[in-house]
C-alpha cells in the first residue's frame, strides 16, 4: 500500500474516529493479530467461533498503528480506533476504495473448478509484457478479495483477481468491490451445490461477475465446452470469447499429445491461425487453462507466441497436481480440493503419466455435494472403471461410493495413519500415486508423510 492514511480509512468506511491521529500512514491491512506488520491497520473480524476484538491489544503490541472496531463507543490514546457498524463490511469498503486508486486493467477469474490454476496461468502469460499483480494463493472470499485489493501497488501494471463464492449473494457482493475490465468463467460444476441446489443456480450466481465489468469493451471469456455455460451465455451482457477443445470455440486446441511429463498441442485461433505450444504440466484441463490465458494475454496486447513462450515455464500450484519424485515413487499431490470434475481430471493426469510401475489412486470424500453426494461419488468410480488404475485406495464416509461405482477391488481406510502405513509397506520404485480429496479430508498430510518417510 502507498499513500494511504487513517483519514482514508475513515472516508472509505464512513466510520467515526474515537481517538488518535487521522494522518498516521497505513502500509498494510491485516485480520490476523499474529502476523501483523509494522504500520498496519488491524481489522477484527467476528467469526462463528471467535470475535477477534479480543486480540486488539495483541495486534497493537505486534505493530498495528490503527484498528477498526464495532464494539467500542469511547476510547482514548494515541492509536486510532475507528468505529464502524460491521468490521467485515468495513474491510470490504476499504478494499473497494483502495482498489479504485490503483489504475490498471483488472481481470476477474471465477468458476467451480480451476480458478486458482487458471489465475496463475493467466498471470504467467501476461508476464510476457507486464508487471503482473495476482491474488495470492486462493484468497477469493468475502474477506480474501478486499485483502487482495489492498496489496496492489502503483508499480503493478495489470491485475488478475480470483473471485469465489459458496452461497447466493456472495458473487454479487464481490462484484460491488472490484472494477474489472474482463472476466473469466472456467466452468460450472457441482461445487457448493448443497447451497445453490442446481448447476443452473450456480451459473446464475457466477454470472454476477459480469456486474463488476466497467470497461465499455469488456469481455467475458467462457469455457465453450461447458454445457451449462453454453445454455446460459445469452444472459451475458458483454462480448463473449470462448475457449476449449471443441473446434467451434474462438480459441481451441488440437493435436494434444502427452510427452515427457507435459503436453504438446496446437493453439488454433479463429480467423487468425495456428501455433505450436508446450505445457510442462499434464491434463487436458490445463490445455483449456492455457487457451484462456493466451486469449486474455492477446486481448491485452501480448503476441500469441510470447504468451505461449511464457506458459512453457509454468510449473503448477502447490497441492494442485504437483508432481514430485520421492526415491523412485512419483507423487501427484492434488489434495487441495475436490469435485467430480476435478477428480476426473486428476485421474486423467495419473493415467497419462508415463511411469514404469503401478498407477495408484488415493481418493477421499468430496464435501458439500448435497443430497446427490453418493451419486456424484459413484459417478467418479464409474469414470475410473474405464481407466487403467492398478490400485484404488479410499478414505472417508462417502468414498466407499466411489468403490461401488468402480465395480472392482479397492481398499477402504478409516484413518490417514492406516493409509500411510499401508503405502510405506507396499510402494515400489516406478509406482505413481495420486492423492485427491476435499481439503477437509487432509490428504496433504499423507503426502507430507511419504515425502518425509519413504526411502524406497
Amino acid at each position: 500500500m502507498q499513500n494511504f492514511y487513517v483519514r482514508d480509512i475513515v472516508k472509505a468506511t464512513k466510520g467515526e474516529v474515537l481517538c488518535g491521529d487521522m494522518n498516521i500512514p497505513i502500509e498494510n491491512v491485516s485480520t490476523d493479530s499474529n502476523s501483523i506488520k509494522e504500520n498496519s491497520l488491524f481489522v477484527p473480524i467476528i467469526g462463528e467461533r471467535v470475535d477477534a476484538h479480543t486480540f486488539i491489544d495483541s495486534a497493537i503490541a505486534n505493530g498495528a498503528v490503527a484498528v477498526l472496531t464495532s464494539e467500542h463507543d469511547e476510547m482514548t490514546g494515541n492509536v486510532p480506533y475507528i468505529r464502524v457498524s460491521n468490521t467485515t463490511m468495513a474491510l470490504q469498503e476499504i478494499g473497494k476504495y483502495y482498489g479504485k486508486l490503483m489504475i490498471m486493467p483488472k481481470i476477474g477469474v471465477t468458476g467451480s473448478v480451476g480458478k486458482t490454476t487458471t489465475k496463475e496461468m493467466i498471470a504467467c502469460a501476461l508476464s510476457a509484457g507486464y508487471k503482473v499483480f495476482k491474488t495470492s494463493g486462493n484468497s477469493n472470499s468475502q474477506i480474501g478479495v478486499p485483502l487482495t485489493l489492498l496489496k496492489m501497488s502503483p508499480d503493478d501494471q495489470i491485475a488478475v483477481i480470483e473471485m469465489g463464492m459458496s452461497m447466493r449473494g456472495e458473487m454479487s457482493r464481490l462484484s460491488e468491490l472490484v472494477e474489472l475490465d474482463d472476466a473469466v468463467i472456467t466452468n460450472i460444476g457441482v461445487s457448493h451445490i448443497e447451497q445453490l441446489k442446481t448447476r443452473d443456480g450456480i451459473c446464475e450466481e457466477k454470472f454476477h461477475i459480469q456486474d463488476a465489468i466497467h470497461a465499455k469493451d469488456g469481455i467475458v471469456f467462457i469455457n465453450g465446452d461447458d454445457s451449462i455455460l453454453n445454455k446460459h451465455k445469452s444472459e451475458l451482457r458483454h462480448r463473449i470469447i470462448t475457449f476449449g477443445l471443441g473446434n467451434d470455440n474462438d480459441y481451441f486446441a488440437t493435436n494434444i499429445k502427452v510427452k515427457n511429463g507435459g503436453v504438446d498441442f496446437t493453439v488454433n485461433i479463429k480467423n487468425k491461425g495456428s501455433y505450436d505450444a508446450r505445457l510442462n504440466v499434464l491434463g487436458e484441463h490445463n490445455v483449456r487453462n492455457a487457451l484462456v490465458a493466451i486469449a486474455v494475454a492477446e486481448r491485452h496486447g501480448i503476441e500469441v507466441t510470447e504468451a505461449i513462450k511464457a506458459l512453457a515455464g509454468y510449473e503448477g500450484v502447490s497441492m494442485r497436481q504437483q508432481i514430485t519424485d520421492v526415491n523412485g515413487v512419483t507423487i501427484i499431490d492434488d489434495s487441495y480440493n475436490a469435485s467430480p470434475d476435478s477428480m476426473k481430471a486428476g485421474i486423467d493426469v495419473l493415467c497419462d503419466y508415463n511411469n514404469n510401475g503401478r498407477k495408484i489412486a488415493v481418493l477421499a470424500d468430496m464435501l458439500e455435494l448435497g443430497d446427490k453426494s453418493a451419486d456424484y461419488h459413484k459417478e467418479v468410480g464409474g469414470y475410473m472403471a474405464e481407466k487403467k488404475i492398478d490400485e484404488l485406495i479410499l478414505f472417508g464416509t462417502m468414498a466407499a461410493n466411489i468403490g461401488d461405482g468402480f465395480n472392482g477391488s479397492y481398499k477402504l481406510f478409516k484413518k490417514r495413519e492406516e493409509i500411510n502405513e499401508y503405502l510405506l509397506k507396499t510402494l515400489k520404485s516406478g509406482d505413481a500415486v495420486l492423492f485427491k480429496g476435499s481439503r477437509g479430508m487432509k490428504l496433504n498430510e499423507c503426502v507430507d508423510f511419504l515425502k518425509e518417510n519413504y526411502n524406497g
